[in-house]
């Protein structure tokens, strides 16, 4: 018997993790809540959003708008990047006996795109907005859940996104202070 390595370990930690999260919401009733949160991580909001913002408050709120378009410009070329060379199975389509509550977008994993969105989307509201910033991470927290819970993502997969996202936005903050 071989010991397992550190990618079985933290796979299979990763699996009973996202077992125990679909035993939180056993109750089918919430399956429409559950996809609400997740919908809202479609990236529409997040548009509508910033251009609201922008045509509000024209200097603060076109900075905000500015450096989300150009955090997702760099986010979303490097999300392509990593889901398509990592290409981890969901575990929707992995785990034997499970289906998800929705059809995902695509094959693969690895990162999430709407945990990734979902933070850059908090940090740079919450750069601009400081107030506003516990209820943007609260709700990027819930996207995530909400992705685990519907049966198309791993809880890692969550954690990368969130990584992803964060890191873009504070690039794009970075860059934008630059300019």
């Amino acid at each position: 018997m071989t010991p397992m390595t550190q990618l079985q370990k933290l796979t299979a930690c990763d699996t009973w993790l996202f077992h125990w999260c679909q035993q939180l919401h056993g109750d089918l009733r919430l399956a429409p809540v559950i996809r609400f949160i997740s919908r809202l991580g479609d990236g529409v909001l997040y548009l509508v959003i910033g251009l609201a913002l922008a045509w509000l408050e024209p200097t603060r709120g076109m900075d905000f708008l500015q450096v989300g378009l150009l955090a997702f410009l760099f986010e979303l070329p490097l999300y392509l990047l990593l889901k398509n060379t990592i290409r981890r199975d969901r575990p929707c389509h992995r785990l034997e006996g499970f289906s998800a509550l929705i059809e995902p977008s695509d094959q693969f994993s690895l990162p999430s795109g709407h945990a990734a969105a979902a933070f850059l989307f908090a940090l740079v509201l919450g750069a601009h907005y400081p107030l506003l910033a516990p209820l943007a991470f609260a709700l990027a927290g819930l996207i995530g859940l909400s992705r685990v819970l519907l049966g198309v993502h791993y809880p890692t997969d969550i954690a990368a996104g969130a990584l992803l996202g964060v890191g873009s936005g504070l690039f794009a903050l970075r860059l934008w202070e630059q300019l």
